[in-house]
């Protein structure tokens, strides 16, 4: 994915002062959603705070893994999984058949001490890992299995089951979880209006009803949706060119985010924060209005510039379908994380993942901040 800065616009320094500030407003939405609720006034507040609550779908991670975890790193860091289900249940039939739900993305975020500075880490679905044994949501037991597709611990074992495989691989505790799924995603990209982005090339790809022409395009959900599961429209149609896909997707989601005027806009900020509410399952332990908005307002100092993404360090396997990671630099991920301390370069230096091959196809394109009247 892109790893560069997002383009700026303007060449004053006020200019560029004002897309900064915007940044680092696109990344305090959780924060903003609650301090709606202020503005509309005492009454409405509770009705609303309620709606918004009863929203959130939790699961009780910590519960079903009991106490053989890694410790906490106790500095105030953070580390996040965030996984992007497939299933086709409920409303997400549309998007075809499937045997089970698989984790399509899954990503690290890694929030530094102070919460000021953040690495994201994307693992590749097609990752060969071992498997730990796992409970399934009914009780009963999946056996450890070694060169296992790294999504199919979600499928085998729920979202328990890929956090405790992410622990065992990292050597490091998930303080939360968050998973979203298809409908969920496309839903939050059409009430935030669209998602602008520039394409360099043409992206056609069948297979997830993408269309796409080279130029500027303003996306909306099934566009959007269409765009971060592509695996043959660029590049050599493999999951890691998909992955630099979604990051760069999440920046200019995080752009639009700090470009449409949520914290003037009361009932525009409601609309977002119903629907990312229903778009959501979480860990128990940010399955509220209150506990996301400590998190929001935890990263108020973070911005889009101390934001740094990249892809779990790995190389083909005997099956080019299917990648291993690369041990020594994995371990130095991993190792960096654990010391909260910033990924080097030299880490991903190599990686098949590190190739340029769909690098700047999708960039963020800057949106004209709307007028709200009063």
């Amino acid at each position: 994915m892109l790893d560069d800065q997002l383009p700026r616009t303007g060449s004053s320094p006020s200019g560029a002062g004002d897309i900064r500030r915007r940044r680092r407003r696109g990344l305090k939405v959780v924060a903003w959603s609650v301090a709606g609720l202020v503005l509309v006034g005492a009454g409405g507040a509770a009705y609303l705070y309620e709606r918004l609550n009863g929203n959130i779908h939790s699961v009780d991670i910590n519960g079903a893994l009991g106490g053989h975890r890694p410790a906490p790193l106790g500095n105030g860091a953070m580390d996040i999984l965030v996984l992007g289900s497939d299933s086709r249940s409920g409303a997400n039939r549309v998007y075809g058949h499937s045997s089970g739900a698989r984790s399509d993305t899954a990503m690290i975020v890694h929030l530094a001490a102070g919460h000021r500075s953040a690495s994201v880490v994307s693992i590749p679905r097609d990752t060969l890992v071992h498997r730990p044994a796992c409970t399934t949501a009914k009780g009963g037991g999946v056996p450890a299995a070694d060169d296992v597709m790294f999504n199919s611990a979600y499928e085998v074992g729920g979202p328990a089951c890929a956090v405790k495989t992410v622990e065992q691989m990292t050597g490091l505790r998930m303080d939360h979880y968050v998973e979203v799924d298809f409908s969920g995603f496309k839903n939050l990209v059409n009430a935030l209006g669209g998602v602008p982005v520039t394409t360099r090339q043409s992206i056609n790809d069948p297979q997830s009803h993408l269309d796409l022409p080279a130029g500027n395009h303003t996306l909306n959900g099934d566009q959007a949706l269409g765009l971060v599961r592509t695996r043959h429209g660029v590049g050599d149609g493999s999951d890691l060119g998909r992955i630099q896909l979604q990051q760069a997707f999440m920046r200019a989601l995080l752009d639009r985010m700090s470009g449409i005027g949520l914290s003037t806009s009361p009932g525009k900020l409601f609309s977002v924060a119903d629907t990312a509410t229903k778009a959501v399952t979480t860990d128990t332990g940010l399955g509220s209005v209150n506990k996301l908005m400590g998190l929001g307002q935890s990263m108020q100092h973070l911005s889009a510039s101390h934001v740094h993404m990249v892809t779990l360090p790995v190389q083909y396997a005997a099956d080019r379908n299917r990648v291993v990671p690369i041990p020594s630099q994995a371990a130095m991920v991993w190792a960096a994380l654990r010391a909260d301390k910033p990924i080097p370069a030299a880490a991903t230096k190599g990686s098949v993942a590190d190739e340029e091959k769909v690098r700047k196809v999708v960039e963020a394109r800057p949106a004209p901040t709307p007028s709200h009247r009063p």
